[in-house]
Order: C-alpha cells, then structure tokens, then sequence
C-alpha cells in the first residue's frame, strides 16, 4: 500500500515524464506539486528505496516499472471516477476533478473493474483524456492542438490540455463542446487570435493560449 502522497508524487512524475521525456528534474516536480525542492528530494529517496523510481541527484527521477503501473493505475481510477461523476450523478466536467482526486486513491482493483464495465468501458473521461484498460494501455490519442492548424483547417473537438475549472467554464460559455466539429476561419497575424466556427456555424475568436490547450481530432 502506497501513501496518497507516494501516489500523487508517481502521478506527477508519470505526467511529466509522458509531456517531456523520460527523466524528470526534481525543479519541474516541485513545481507542479507546489512543494519545496528539499521537500522533493526527500520525498524520492524514500520512494527509491521502494524501488517505485530511480533517483540522481543531478540527473533527476524516472519511473520504475512498478512505479509506472502505480502511477497508470491512478490515473485509471481517477478518470473512471470522472466519467461516473458526469454520465451518472449529473456534474459539469469542472467540477469533478477536486473529487476524483480524493476517489482516484481508493485502493480496489475489483471496484475498478467493475465500475469501468458498469460505464461500458469509456475510451476517454470528460475532458478527452484517454483512459488506461486494465493491463495499463492507454489508447493511442491522434488529437493535436488547435494551435498547429491553418486557416481552412477543421476538425473535432476532442480534449483540451488546460483542466482548471477557470477554463472549462470559459469553454462552456463561449460554446465549445466535446465532440463538435471546429473549423478555423481566420488567424490574425498580428496577435494569433483565431476566428473558429463552431457547431450551428456560430463564430467565436479566441486568444492563441485557448488555442494552444485544445485538442481536436481530424
């Protein structure tokens, strides 16, 4: 059994091993987990010791195999339980997340199981994410950002990168809804502002950092 910190540490580590490679600096950890590099340092020597990663000093820390099925078994619960919490008990997809993080840490390989057959075995959780199986697989996600499309190009809204609850409110006000087509009809060259069409062809211009956290699927 792993502390709910141990797990939020591989989660992190995991994250940002599959954003920017394959060793993490210990700085980027700190970061994202808001905690103090000392903190940090000490946090995975302990966790090297329990063979969950590899740890140097000036090199940084990578997963282990065992490690890493910690880490795709977290995050198989928590988006699980984010698919129940919207599809089943009625939450907007910017409420869920707070919860699932409390959820992700209930150890039941049985429950888990049983909840992903009881959902009918989602590829993605509300925001787009791809879901690992049971063996750890995560499906393979063809989606790209927004932002490397041109004018004229289109595709279907399928994730977004950005998960604050802040952004997912504005997605929802401005339109956007997952599985919507979007076609881009203008990108001004002065500020990267882009003109999209949305579903029922209404038009909407967004800044290039909204561009830049969605993903769409052609």
């Amino acid at each position: 059994m792993h502390s709910f910190t141990e797990e939020n540490y591989l989660k992190a580590i995991y994250k940002l091993q599959e954003a920017n490679g394959l060793v993490v600096a210990t700085s980027a950890l700190a970061q994202v987990l808001e905690v103090h590099a000392p903190s940090v340092t000490d946090m995975l020597k302990r966790m090297a010791g329990k063979k969950l990663v590899t740890y140097q000093k000036s090199k940084g820390v990578k997963l282990t195999e065992k490690g890493r099925q910690v880490a795709v078994g977290i995050i198989r619960n928590h988006r699980l339980w984010e698919v129940f919490l919207v599809d089943k008990l009625g939450y907007k997809w910017d409420e869920v997340h707070d919860l699932a993080e409390q959820l992700e840490h209930i150890h039941s390989e049985d429950l888990t199981n049983k909840l992903d057959m009881f959902l009918g075995f989602p590829k993605a959780d509300p925001h787009g994410d791809p879901i690992p199986d049971a063996n750890g697989v995560l499906p393979k996600s063809k989606a790209v950002l927004l932002s490397t499309f041109a004018e004229g190009d289109q595709g279907t809204f399928t994730g977004v990168t950005d998960h604050s609850a802040t952004f997912l409110n504005y997605l929802d006000k401005t339109g956007f809804s997952l599985g919507d087509p979007i076609k881009v009809k203008g990108i001004e060259e002065y500020d990267q502002t882009y003109t999209l069409q949305l579903k029922g062809k209404k038009e909407v211009v967004v800044s290039f950092k909204v561009a830049n956290s969605l993903l769409l699927s052609y």
